[in-house]
């Protein structure tokens, strides 16, 4: 099910600065398509070389996502807020598998900003990546599958899956994803099996190994739907994803922490600190 433009601007209001930060370098391109650009915050302060934190935006409909710059400034952190060609791009020139444009994006950047480091006074070692709900799946893949390129990774509010199976085993009667396959939900769900070699190439859940980087989800909500929430909205939002998710990481032996009211982490307040903590330690800490 394709989120609408309002629901997924609604989905990430409390993580973005209620300003939009004005970029030190805005549109820089790591790619020839227009949608391939990030923007880059430097702190104003500090000598560097400055760990960076990369955020995603919309993998639907193309955005930048810029997380609030004062929470990571005071810390000598950068910010980056990444744009990626989508899922709409990728249906509108018939790729097979619309989500590869997503992921294979969510890579090429990382490896840009790593090699070009220097040029902008970033330390290419001390890599995080995240987003808010559909923008945290490009990093939880680049995450798992070139866990050398990261240092941690965060996930607010997240759907961490492209398999439309564990989606109802997690959140029964939720439909999300799609054309991420090619196809409808409803399709994707019907020939799974058929489908599986793709879900496995793509999907966070199915890449998860131990040296995977270390992974934090947060989510606003408990594990009951508040009154003023629409269904859906929870449905997609909620923080079964994440339980689900982390337990498949903890048997594969990968570092996964989940925070939701009333399930509180050890040694993080939330999803910030853990960024900080993670980036700013001499040596990262699972």
């Amino acid at each position: 099910m394709r989120f609408c433009s309002l629901l997924a601007a609604l989905a990430l209001t409390s993580v973005h600065a209620a300003e939009p930060p004005k970029p030190t370098h805005a549109d820089v391109p790591y790619g020839v398509h227009p949608h391939q650009l990030i923007d880059i915050h430097l702190p104003p302060k500090g000598e560097g070389p400055f760990p960076a934190l990369l955020w995603y935006g919309g993998i639907w409909k193309a955005s930048k996502h810029a997380v609030d710059v004062n929470r990571f400034f005071p810390h000598g952190i950068a910010v980056i807020a990444v744009e990626v060609r989508t899922m709409e791009d990728a249906t509108a020139d018939k790729v097979k598998e619309p989500i590869s444009y997503v992921l294979e994006d969510a890579m090429s950047a990382v490896k840009f900003v790593c090699e070009n480091a220097a040029k902008w006074n970033l330390d290419p070692k001390r890599i995080a990546l995240g987003g808010g709900s559909q923008g945290a799946l490009p990093a939880l893949y680049v995450g798992c599958t070139a866990p050398e390129l990261v240092t941690c990774i965060a996930a607010y509010r997240c759907q961490p899956t492209i398999d439309p199976k564990r989606m109802q085993e997690w959140v029964p009667g939720v439909k999300w994803g799609s054309p991420a396959l090619g196809c409808s939900f409803e399709e994707s769900l019907k020939r799974r099996e058929e489908l599986l070699p793709v879900i496995k190439k793509w999907s966070p859940d199915w890449l998860l190994h131990k040296t995977a980087a270390p992974m934090y989800f947060e989510n606003e909500w408990g594990m009951t739907k508040p009154a003023d929430i629409t269904q859906n909205n929870y449905d997609v939002h909620c923080p079964a994803w994440a339980v689900g998710f982390q337990k498949l990481a903890l048997a594969a032996g990968a570092t996964c922490y989940v925070k939701y009211p009333g399930h509180p982490t050890e040694g993080y307040d939330d999803i910030w600190s853990f960024i900080v903590k993670q980036l700013t330690a001499k040596t990262p800490t699972p």
